[in-house]
Formats: structure tokens, C-alpha cells, sequence
């Protein structure tokens, strides 16, 4: 029985997906486990893996198209077998719907991606979820997925409808700095987006080959090689339009004739599904979520020396100042639950472990890979998976159980000169911690002026479950154990 794929759900968080490339073609045998194609969703780019065996008779959806949750991406049948039913059935977008609901369903409560759960048989044919690398994806530890993206870059809606095709830009169609006609917006998906940020490829240079001008994966690698790609004419700077409210679009000058007090130019690129994620996320912390900020200051001296002392045992593995911000928060969390908490509709969720998220920054966003069971590990072991967690999530390779589920998390701008600032909260988190550069400073201690290296970091607390005064012991407890760090071998 033929098998229709789906964009499968491949994150918590994940409503679209882009199809990175295709690995099989149309013809292929494909066998269950098999990869199928690259998607690019809204944290990494994953394998998506077919649940059906059989040969891969119809791909849909092209590389470099973005497509919904539960829209039918390709279809695995027998070779001398009528999928035109099935095909037709795809072409008109009237079972998507059906299949986001169908999958939505399946993971409330329940690991994202499981072959039992999702896979179902309907009329005419099997539709199957692809799954990532063969394993199950974990719910979120917060318990439901997160809202659809409204108005998201580049989302398509079943009941829209069909729009007529839209020509391909050309040089002589580009405005000024190669930028795109179509509203002077550079369209790029977000693998070609790295590869080219690691290639050092102005994007601007590139005529993109993917659908309405999108510049895909194949086109950094050809610019990569010198071969098909080549930069794109620089046309004389044509006038920018700028829309206003209730107005006709009208004309603004080239740079060279802006006056002083005129419209500054600009250009305009499409939200990435990363950006679009965290813009809507933190509405929903600041806004919904009433904050409450605590700061304190840290004594680091004996941290730093027993780093010191840490590094210079094991150089291979080098701790720095987060790892043991780290640890010394998860042990905190231990001994003050409400801080180690989630506000549900009727209930407060205590966490019995501390699972930490640990900001890192991306070129086009944040990204917070969980350090599972953080309060029971070293510092240097902490300090080993934060490294592996950190690389892999710059190269877009976590699964989204190795981001999702953090019961706290840890944000630190140290390293940036930062000496103190506030973060939102991640919800469902009951808390995050900002964290300040470690700088040598004058203090007053028993009378006297000294220098000491000191830390500030402020506690951001969802006032629906930490009141002031819980907030302020944790800090306690926190400054206590990084000022005495002897603690933790107690």
C-alpha cells in the first residue's frame, strides 16, 4: 500500500519545516530507518527518516521549500503502483490539515516522532511521520507544545489559496547591493545561511536557485567551488519604494541622494524560523509572566583559584567560570525547590532533579542545550558536555530533547565584558540567572581596602511561584558555595 510522507514534527516548538535537500530520488528503494531528506526546522537542521519500505515514487515538495506541520512531502509505494489518487489528493492541500491535527494529537503527552504513535493507515493509501536518526523525541518537561507561529516568515496556510507563480528574479530585476526586487528582501534558508557565514560568502553576491529566488544550500556550494553560482551584477542603485500606512508606495532616493534629515535607506531580510521562535517566546515571558529581579554580588576569588588549580590537572579539559556557576546552581536549586519549579494552569510542578539550560549564542538567534542532571555531575564533567552541547548546537546538529525540558537556566555575558544585566525568563522556568564578568575590584573588608574579583549576577523569578525572600535565599545559598566552593565536595 502506497505511503504518504509528511513534514514530520521534528521539535516542541517546530509548526514548518524547510527541506534542506533530498537524499534519495525519485525511483530510489528506500527501506524503513533509511534517511530520506535534510530539514532545516527553527533550532537545527535534521535527517528525516522514512517509516516504509518501497521505492520513492513522488517528491512533492522541492529542496529549499518551506512547508506546514503535516503536509505531504513525498510518496513511497510499490513500483507498478497508481499513486495518482494519492497525488492528487496531496496536490490539493485538503488532507494537511487533517494530518497536523492528527499529529498534534499523537505527541501531547507523548514523545514527539514515535513509529507506533504516528504512523496511521486512512483511506487510499498509509501516512507515515518520518522520524530523526531512528529515535524518539522527548515532550517538552514544561508539558505542551508550544503555540503556532503567527504570521511566521514564509509559513503556508491550507486555506489560502493558491497563488499564481512568481517569475524568477534576474540581475536587472535586483536593486542596489544586490538586493532582491521582491521587496528588496534577500531570501535565504538557514543551512545556506551557515555554510555561507563559515565560507565568508556575501549572500548579497549570490542569485539564489530555489523557489521565488531563494538562496539554498546548492548555491553556497557551487559559489563554494567556483562553478555555476557567480556574482550577481551590480546594476546601477535603482530608487527603494517604502510602504506607509494608508499611503501609495513611493519612491525613496539612492543613498548618494538622501537628504540629512530624509529616510534612511535600508534593506529587509525574512525572519528566520530561529528569530521568528524566540520573538515569540519571549511575548509570552515578559508580558504574561510577572518578573521579579534580584541582584547580588560574588566573591570569586577561591573560584578562580580552584579553577586554576583544575586546569592546571587536567589541561585537556579546561573548566571556566560557567561551569561552576553551573554546578553550584543546580546544587542550590536542590535545596530550594520553589526556585526549581513550573507554574501549570492548577498546579505548581516541582523538578526532583536540576536540569540546566545554558544560553549559547548563534550568528542568527540563542539556543539553550540542556545540561540534564547538572547537580549531580563535576564540574569538569559539566564543563565537557557544555563544550559538546555548545559546538553541536552551532553547528545545528542537537535533537530537540538535547534543548527542550530545562528546569532553569544560566545566561552569562561574562565573556563579553558584561558586567551586569537582566534575562527573561525561558517559560515554563520559574527562574533564570543573568551572569556578570568576573572583574578585580576595591571592597571594604574589616576596615580595610582590598582588591577582590567580583561577580554580579541577578536572578529573574516568575513572582507566581518565587517570592522575594525564596528568591533572595537561593542567592544566598549561591554565593555562599561559589565564595566557598569547598562546599562542594561536602
Amino acid at each position: 500500500m502506497a505511503t504518504q510522507v509528511v513534514m514530520p514534527k521534528l521539535s516542541p516548538t517546530m509548526e514548518e519545516g524547510q527541506l534542506s535537500r533530498w537524499l534519495k530520488n525519485e525511483g530510489d528503494k528506500v527501506s524503513v530507518g533509511e534517511p530520506l531528506a535534510e530539514i532545516d526546522t527553527d533550532k537545527a537542521t535534521m535527517e528525516a527518516q522514512a517509516l516504509a519500505t518501497g521505492v520513492l515514487r513522488k517528491i512533492l515538495v522541492p529542496a529549499g521549500e518551506t512547508v506546514p506541520l503535516g503536509a505531504v512531502i513525498a510518496i513511497i509505494g510499490e513500483p507498478d503502483e497508481d499513486i495518482s489518487g494519492l497525488v492528487s489528493e496531496a496536490s490539493s492541500g485538503a488532507a494537511q490539515a487533517d494530518n497536523k491535527e492528527r499529529i498534534e494529537e499523537s505527541v501531547q503527552g507523548r514523545a514527539y516522532g514515535a513509529p507506533d504513535e504516528l504512523a496511521q493507515v486512512v483511506p487510499g493509501g498509509e501516512r507515515t511521520q518520518a522520524t530523526v536518526e531512528g529515535q524518539p523525541l522527548k515532550s517538552d518537561v514544561g508539558g505542551t507544545p508550544a503555540a503556532p507561529e503567527a504570521g511566521a516568515a514564509g509559513q503556508n496556510k491550507s486555506q489560502d489559496p493558491p497563488q499564481p507563480q512568481q517569475p524568477q528574479p534576474t540581475a536587472a530585476d535586483a536593486g542596489g547591493n544586490g538586493q532582491r526586487a521582491e521587496g528588496s528582501r534577500l531570501i535565504v534558508s538557514p543551512i545556506a545561511a551557515r555554510m555561507a557565514a563559515e565560507a565568508g560568502i556575501n549572500l548579497h553576491d549570490l542569485r539564489g536557485s530555489g523557489p521565488g529566488g531563494r538562496i539554498v544550500k546548492r548555491d553556497i556550494e557551487a559559489a563554494m567551488s567556483g562553478a555555476a553560482a557567480q556574482p550577481a551584477a551590480q546594476p546601477q542603485a535603482q530608487p527603494q519604494t517604502q510602504e506607509q500606512p494608508g499611503t501609495q508606495l513611493r519612491a525613496v532616493p539612492s543613498p548618494a541622494q538622501v537628504p540629512a534629515d530624509g529616510v534612511a535607506p535600508y534593506r529587509e531580510e525574512n525572519v528566520t524560523t530561529m528569530r521568528a521562535t524566540i520573538a515569540r517566546r519571549l511575548i509570552t515571558s515578559l508580558g504574561p509572566i510577572p518578573h521579579i529581579f534580584l541582584t547580588t554580588e560574588v566573591e570569586m576569588d577561591r573560584a578562580v583559584e580552584m579553577r586554576r588549580q583544575l586546569n592546571e590537572l587536567d589541561p585537556e579539559n579546561k573548566v571556566s567560570i560557567n561551569d561552576f556557576v553551573i554546578k553550584v546552581a543546580a546544587v542550590a536549586l536542590m535545596r530550594h525547590p520553589a526556585v526549581n519549579a513550573s507554574f501549570q494552569e492548577k498546579a505548581v510542578r516541582y523538578y526532583e532533579r536540576a536540569d540546566v539550560g545554558v544560553a549559547v549564542a548563534l550568528e542568527n538567534g540563542l539556543i539553550t542545550p540542556v545540561v540534564r542532571s547538572a547537580n549531580t555531575k563535576s564540574v569538569g564533567q559539566i564543563s565537557r558536555e557544555v563544550k559538546e552541547l555548545a559546538e553541536r548546537a552551532r553547528n545545528r546538529k542537537l535533537a530537540p530533547d538535547e534543548y527542550t525540558g530545562a528546569t532553569f537556566s544560566v545566561s552569562n555575558l561574562g565573556m563579553f565584558g558584561v558586567d551586569e544585566f537582566t534575562a527573561l525568563i525561558n517559560p515554563p522556568e520559574a527562574a533564570i540567572l543573568a551572569v556578570g564578568a568576573v572583574t578585580p575590584r576595591p571592597v571594604v573588608r574589616e576596615g580595610q581596602v582590598v582588591v577582590r574579583q567580583i561577580m554580579r549576577v541577578t536572578l529573574s523569578c516568575d513572582h507566581r511561584i518565587v517570592d522575594g525572600a525564596a528568591g533572595a535565599k537561593f542567592l544566598q545559598t549561591l554565593k555562599k558555595i561559589l565564595e566557598n566552593p569547598l562546599y562542594l565536595i561536602t
